[in-house]
């Protein structure tokens, strides 16, 4: 069974054990950044450039407290100088994860230093006569040194992605929102800036369920904006904004999701995409149970994006039929626009309707008696194909 290290901070060296190791420090420090440039490449360009002298001093400062914590006098120590020197290695491990570095070069760099520290110190201190029992056991204290200076490292390290993963997921979302709420061209770039995303070509809009919404994303380009509330417009769904996507592609891996696919769109003007899907969502009889492509319900979108004006229209063509009878009017209306769908070809009308022939040829001549010459006027032929080509636009929430 491996013997655990010494606790460096009750482990005590003479006095004169210590000081041809104190006065030898600089030449300690300067063997350890060498060879930490030799075997540890990432930190090579760093200590040769403008960040060498302060590598330096830090160096020699971690291997003096190392020397101050084992030579001060014995008893209880709040001023202990571990303290300052754990603070300095759990900031250096956030300010790796802060310059994206992993902590692979650094924990190589302190086993690297380690070794190389001892080495010297060992040689010093064989030097200045110190026995080979003592020597074996201040390499412990070296080693359980840089463990506790590793750890604090690690911690520093593991804090700094936490929390710079919860400010980027913030700066995200409120990229995402800003986008769909078609803020200028300016706040969107400082937010996209903020969030350290890089602008694609287009976004597209996409509604998903929201208990879906995380599973869906995993299938999506890994720069795809996500919103858990897609808005009061379409409430239990989540918006996902994908970049630069091949519309096939999408709705190819959206095959057996529930979800709404708007247009892509300039990553600027994304929130057009976002109001057609929406709007795509909220039509009369749209209960999303698979992919719908909002490009194939262009017809009815155009003509209920103004609900009123709809309705006023096909009121006014609809005039003639007022006084008959609801039964009737009805099937006049389901007939007219038959015939319109058809260009009065009557077998195909009868064929759509499940009626005979004849009952196309009775029903046509009534409202020919109804709208007399305007069935072969091409403005009101236009206004009736548009006002009967969707349902009854009352039935619309838009």
């Amino acid at each position: 069974m491996t013997e655990p290290l010494p606790d460096v901070r009750t482990f005590r060296l003479s006095p004169e054990v210590v000081e041809p190791l104190r006065e030898q420090l600089r030449r300690v420090a300067l063997s350890t950044i060498d060879a930490i440039t030799a075997e540890v490449p990432a930190y090579a360009d760093p200590f040769a450039g403008e960040l060498g002298p302060k590598i330096e001093r830090a160096v020699m400062a971690a291997l003096g407290t190392f020397l101050k914590l084992v030579s001060r006098a014995a008893g209880p120590d709040p001023q202990s100088p571990l303290g300052p020197a754990l603070e300095g290695a759990y900031a250096l491990g956030r300010g790796e994860a802060r310059n994206g570095r992993s902590l692979d070069a650094l924990l190589a760099a302190y086993r690297v230093g380690a070794r190389v520290s001892w080495h010297e110190m060992a040689a010093i201190s064989l030097g200045a006569g110190q026995p080979a029992a003592n020597i074996a056991y201040f390499a412990e204290l070296v080693f359980a040194y840089i463990d506790q200076l590793s750890a604090a490292s690690v911690a520093g390290h593991a804090d700094e992605l936490a929390s710079s993963g919860r400010a980027r997921l913030r700066h995200l979302e409120q990229l995402t929102q800003a986008l769909l709420a078609g803020e200028p061209e300016h706040t969107l770039v400082a937010a996209a800036r903020r969030a350290d995303w890089s602008p694609p070509r287009t976004l597209t809009a996409v509604l998903v369920p929201e208990h879906a919404a995380r599973t869906v994303v995993d299938l999506l380009d890994r720069r795809t904006l996500e919103l858990n509330e897609a808005g009061p417009g379409a409430p239990d769904f989540a918006v996902l904004l994908v970049p630069d996507a091949s519309r096939e592609a999408l709705l190819g891996l959206l095959r057996g999701q529930r979800a709404v696919v708007g247009p892509p769109r300039p990553w600027l003007l994304v929130q057009a995409s976002y109001d057609r899907a929406v709007r795509t969502l909220r039509m009369p009889g749209r209960l999303v149970r698979t992919v719908v492509d909002t490009e194939e319900h262009l017809v009815p979108l155009v003509l209920t994006a103004d609900a009123p004006a709809l309705a006023d229209l096909r009121a006014r063509v609809l005039a003639p039929l007022a006084d008959a009878p609801e039964d009737s009017a009805a099937k006049l209306v389901d007939t007219l626009r038959s015939w319109l769908r058809h260009q009065g070809r009557r077998e195909e009308v009868a064929a759509e309707l499940f009626v005979h022939p004849q009952t196309v040829r009775y029903r046509m001549t009534r409202l020919r008696e109804l709208y007399g010459d305007r069935l072969r006027d091409p403005e009101w032929i236009s206004a009736l194909t548009i006002a009967l080509a969707v349902p009854d636009p009352a039935e619309f929430s838009v």
